[in-house]
């Protein structure tokens, strides 16, 4: 990440920072290559580019990261009716 955004801890930071791939990797604590992945088919966090490079924002890989976890909660049946 960049020095100047080490001491902020994620959830401290403002919706519209802006995370590089690598910053996302580090955050998510996975490879670069693995976010690239996810980029390529489609199912990781929004990017867009500025110039040559990639950024999403802390707001959208929030909204992934809740995405992905209300995704991987299972259903719940309906109650029987007694």
């Amino acid at each position: 990440m960049h020095s100047n955004t080490n001491d902020v801890p994620f959830h401290a930071r403002h919706e519209d920072e802006l995370l590089t791939l690598d910053d996302v990797a580090e955050i998510l604590t996975t490879s670069p290559n693995t976010v690239r992945w996810w980029r390529q088919m489609g199912t990781g966090p929004e990017f867009f580019k500025i110039g040559r490079r990639l950024y999403t924002t802390v707001g959208d890989l929030r909204a992934w990261i809740r995405s992905q976890r209300l995704a991987s909660k299972p259903a719940l049946p309906r109650p029987k009716a007694v």
